[in-house]
């Protein structure tokens, strides 16, 4: 019986410690998925910050480095919707950084807190319950001593007891053997009553220690981690609903940006894009007239007419001038470059005689079956390699104050603009010095608050500025006058664009007279001028002017020109020049002063006077 008790107890005991590891361990599961969620969202939270520093870095490289005030092309809704959705998209990447911030502070930190603060509430717990297991442990190992202690006495008064008994019946036994046999039985007997009290005082002892134990102490045990275990499942709940929480508090934000490109993208119209790029590109210029017919069979009608009335020519003394080929020949692709100050006429190099003998003496024979081509083609093979070469050659265009480089509409709108940041920049001033007059007359009434003499420096300087900049007005708005008078007198009903036109005939026979004037039989004119020494190929008028034009009229310098760059010549205020070539929309007119003084100055600064 005894022991059946005894291994009762102990496989209660056994089942209680059981229950008790299955506790420990399931909390401790709990405190390791709550770790390994956290680890998850700082890991989520790497990849939010790495994508926020991806998107920065797309938006700072796509963002333009300047003012965009100063591109042509920031004015055009499509450029302007493009900017557009490069900032939504930087939006975009801060609301990613939040999202990143906020699982940081919200799950990571604060979890982790938390479940460092549960892991000493459950190492106490679980330390209560280990003490209150243990005291159960020893009262019950002092029950069982015990009891092995009364047991023993049991025995050992019984045992004393049959002996004394036994002496007594024994005849042979003393009376001394028989008393002191009586007396060891009797404190055996009393040995045995008290274990037998003191194993009756632990057994109550143990069962009060057993009942708290099973009743008290682990039960509240138990419902302390219960409800630590619940508070943490709580508490992973909150976690997981701020996981998706923190993504949601974003999205109004995020579809903001979304519907910012959205109504960028809608923003962007094809036609308003091309009005402005012509308004942005307009250059005032007229169309070209209609090009004139030129009749090159005239020199053979005239070789024949020659020889007709008994002048013998050859078919080698018919040349023709190869400045007619390209004479007034304007410039009429839509798309060519824009004229630049055109430099000094370069030093033509003679040309070869156009008609080489052969090594027998006579002429070439396709120079006997048709003469003019074969000129043109020697020309054209001594010529065009130096054109080539000159061509290389630029030159920068000269951008002047009066922006008389650009072309007319161009230039009205850039004086306009001029004007009207003048005007701002002057009210800006005006209300500086009205604020400063204010505070002075404040300063006269009451001294008290500042020197007025303080602020005459200020004023003064002030209004230095303003008169400076009506100056830069009055400029800006003689020059925008000059500028609209000029782009109403180049119209085709008021001004007929373009220089003088030679008659084909005449040219024709400059060109056999200096044919004849080539040749060793023929005699040479008085002025000496040779006329293959000129320039040709005029369709290069670009590179390449003729050296002598007669004027086409006259004009007047209404402003001083310095005439510091290659190409230009200066010219005093009030001083009478000859015009030599008209602007042809580059902003540039060619004029003469005196034999051989020659170059070109900004258009705007004359005022012309076309024979």
């Amino acid at each position: 019986m005894e022991q059946i008790l005894k291994e009762s107890i102990s496989k209660h005991l056994e089942e209680m410690k059981d229950q008790f590891d299955i506790i420990e361990h399931h909390t401790q599961w709990g405190l390791d998925l709550a770790e390994k969620y956290i680890k998850f969202v700082k890991e989520r939270t790497e990849i939010e910050q790495a994508y926020a520093k991806q998107l920065r870095s797309l938006v700072k490289k796509y963002l333009p480095k300047r003012n965009v005030r100063e591109d042509l092309e920031a004015k055009f809704c499509q450029y302007q919707a493009f900017l557009q959705v490069v900032k939504e998209l930087n939006d975009l990447a801060g609301q990613r950084e939040v999202v990143a911030e906020n699982l940081t502070t919200c799950i990571c930190v604060e979890l982790s807190k938390y479940i460092q603060e549960l892991k000493q509430e459950r190492k106490a717990h679980f330390q209560e319950g280990r003490r209150a297991q243990q005291q159960l442990e020893n009262s019950f190992k002092l029950l069982d001593n015990s009891k092995r202690k009364f047991e023993r006495d049991c025995r050992e008064a019984e045992k004393a007891l049959l002996t004394a008994e036994r002496l007594d019946q024994d005849i042979n036994a003393t009376k001394a053997d028989v008393e002191k046999a009586k007396q060891q039985a009797h404190v055996r007997g009393h040995m045995a009553e008290e274990s037998k009290n003191e194993y009756a005082a632990c057994l109550q002892h143990f069962n009060q220690d057993q009942s708290r134990f099973y009743f008290l102490e682990m039960p509240q045990i138990f419902n302390k981690l219960q409800e630590m275990d619940e508070r943490r499942t709580a508490r992973l709940r909150e976690g997981y609903g701020l996981f998706s929480e923190t993504e949601r508090q974003v999205m109004p934000i995020v579809g903001k940006c979304l519907e910012g490109m959205k109504v960028a993208a809608e923003a962007v119209d094809e036609k308003s894009d091309s009005q402005l790029l012509i308004e942005l590109h307009k250059s005032g210029f007229e169309r070209p007239g209609d090009v004139e017919f030129e009749d090159f069979s005239q020199p053979m009608n005239r070789a024949s007419s020659d020889s007709s009335l008994g002048t013998p020519r050859g078919p080698s003394d018919v040349r023709v001038d190869p400045r007619l080929l390209g004479k007034n020949k304007a410039k009429r692709w839509p798309f060519s470059k824009k004229n630049k100050p055109p430099p000094h006429s370069p030093a033509s190099s003679p040309l070869p005689p156009l008609a080489p003998l052969a090594p027998n003496g006579s002429r070439s024979p396709k120079f006997a079956r048709d003469p003019l081509s074969y000129c043109l083609n020697e020309i054209n093979k001594t010529v065009k390699p130096c054109v080539a070469s000159l061509r290389s050659l630029r030159w920068a265009p000269v951008i002047t104050e009066d922006f008389s480089h650009l072309p007319p509409e161009q230039r009205r709108k850039k004086l306009q603009q001029k004007i009207e940041d003048r005007n701002r920049e002057l009210q800006k001033e005006i209300d500086q010095r009205d604020a400063l007059n204010k505070m002075k007359d404040v300063y006269q009434k009451t001294p008290q608050m500042g020197d007025p003499a303080s602020l005459e420096p200020k004023i003064a300087e002030t209004l230095s500025t303003i008169e400076k900049l009506r100056l830069e007005i009055q400029k800006y708005e003689s020059w925008l006058a000059d500028a609209e008078g000029r782009a109403l007198s180049n119209r085709p009903d008021n001004a007929p664009r373009g220089g003088h036109q030679l008659d084909p005939a005449s040219a024709i026979n400059n060109n056999v007279s200096s044919h004849d004037k080539d040749s060793p039989d023929a005699p040479h004119s008085e002025d000496g001028t040779d006329t293959l020494n000129q320039p040709i190929y005029t369709e290069f008028d670009d590179d390449f002017e003729e050296e002598l034009v007669s004027p086409i009229g006259s004009c007047v310098a209404m402003y001083r020109f310095e005439g510091s760059s290659e190409g230009t010549i200066s010219m005093a205020e009030g001083e009478e020049l000859s015009l030599v070539e008209e602007d042809k929309g580059d902003g540039w007119t060619r004029v003469r002063r005196g034999p051989g003084d020659e170059g070109y100055v900004p258009t705007s600064y004359l005022r012309l006077s076309l024979h």
